[in-house]
């Protein structure tokens, strides 16, 4: 039986339908076998360590070093010499040495990148004024004798005015802090620090600079500030090539009160 014309348009119209139908079907599903999956970008492996939070805030966390917890200064040294440190310890704290024979302490242990918090206080009976009240300093990086190295500025900054780029909070004469967090002498402060050290190529040239984090009492007052080389009192900042180093404390020459520390610990990072 043959078909008529109409029959035969009906009939192409259908195979056309079904040759489309089947090729968006064949184009969808080569869509679907392309999109990314969920489980591509998942990752499972290295799992991280476990560390166990202190269980209250500013205490030493499970891999933490701790490096003064109120008892000794087996962790520390004089920095001219490399005798054991001078400081008193009492209290449960440690108050800086101004005497002659003592002067800056540093960690025996040298470090790279790292977690640091340290507390410390101004005496409430602080006398002087400016960069002579209460005047230390955490240097995150000890480089050599004297202030050689990388200052986080320690000062009485509660209603004492000076150079901002010197004042608590700063990093000596580079960084200015984002804000003046300081309450008043005779309280305790707290300093919570990420440092990531400078690397160097072969022939000493910088190769990446060093940055800073700091939390000065909660607040944020140095955000990854990129420094411009080793913290100077007179002159313009430079990098000179060193590899791990110790965190020192500076013993001022001002003839304010001393001041004290304490809860100091450290932890090392990548």
């Amino acid at each position: 039986m043959g078909y008529t014309s109409a029959t035969m348009r009906m009939r192409t119209s259908r195979l056309l339908t079904f040759a489309a139908f089947t090729a968006v079907t064949a184009s969808l599903s080569a869509q679907d076998a392309a999109k990314p999956k969920p489980e591509e970008t998942e990752i499972w492996e290295p799992v991280p360590a476990v560390v166990t939070p202190s269980a209250t805030n500013g205490a030493a966390p499970s891999d933490a070093i701790v490096l003064f917890d109120g008892k000794n200064l087996d962790e520390w040294v004089q920095v001219k010499d490399k005798s054991p440190a001078k400081w008193l310890v009492h209290d449960g704290m440690l108050t800086v040495s101004k005497a002659p024979d003592s002067g800056n302490i540093e960690t025996k242990r040298s470090f790279k990148n790292y977690q640091l918090h340290i507390e410390w206080r101004i005496p409430e009976n602080i006398t002087g004024s400016g960069q002579a009240r209460g005047n230390s300093g955490v240097f995150l990086a000890s480089t050599g004798q004297g202030d050689g190295g990388y200052e986080l500025q320690v000062l009485d900054a509660y209603n004492n005015k000076t150079y901002v780029n010197g004042m608590a909070g700063s990093i000596y004469k580079q960084a200015i802090p984002l804000a003046n967090a300081a309450r008043k002498p005779g309280e305790w402060q707290t300093y919570d620090v990420v440092w990531t050290a400078p690397k160097f190529n072969e022939d000493g040239s910088l190769k990446t600079p060093a940055y800073v984090t700091v939390f000065f009492n909660g607040v944020l007052v140095e955000n990854h500030f990129e420094l411009k080389g080793e913290t100077l009192y007179i002159g313009k900042p430079f990098y000179r090539k060193y590899d791990a180093a110790p965190i020192k404390l500076q013993a001022h020459g001002d003839k304010s009160e001393p001041l004290s520390y304490r809860n100091i610990w450290v932890r090392e990072i990548p």
